[in-house]
């Protein structure tokens, strides 16, 4: 049995991986999403300082990445959530709840000292095709 990875580089509408890195790795019927910041795809930059929009942002990145692949939130069995303070969870918590369009993926949330341009939250996802 031969095995069959695509990396997509690039998707469509998407922030721009900030390293050598591909955004969307599918490995047969897996697809795992990189961690996605709260990166306007537009200007390449934060959103903002706050939590809650840096959060919404990675959310609308996510579904954006997931869409690229013909995927949605539906088909998500886990997530990872960074964050550099964990006094934000409720926060993230309640917006992410609110996103994810009633799915409840297994999930792990873990604190961390820095992320990657100064971000505050940072999210990645493992998906099932077909």
């Amino acid at each position: 049995m031969t095995k069959k990875i695509e990396y997509f580089d690039t998707i469509n509408g998407a922030p721009k991986a900030v390293g050598p890195y591909s955004p969307v790795v599918r490995a047969g019927n897996l697809v795992f999403l990189s961690g996605q910041l709260g990166i306007n795809p537009e200007t390449s930059q934060l959103i903002g300082p706050g939590i809650e929009e840096q959060t919404e942002q990675v959310l609308k990145n996510l579904k954006t990445v997931l869409g690229g692949v013909g995927l949605s939130f539906q088909d998500v069995v886990k997530t990872v959530i960074f964050l550099t303070d964990l006094s934000h969870f409720q926060a993230v918590n309640k917006i992410y709840g609110e996103r994810l369009e009633g799915c409840k993926p297994s999930r792990s949330t873990i604190q961390v000292a820095a992320l990657p341009l100064g971000g505050i939250v940072e999210i990645e996802m493992i998906a099932v095709a077909g």
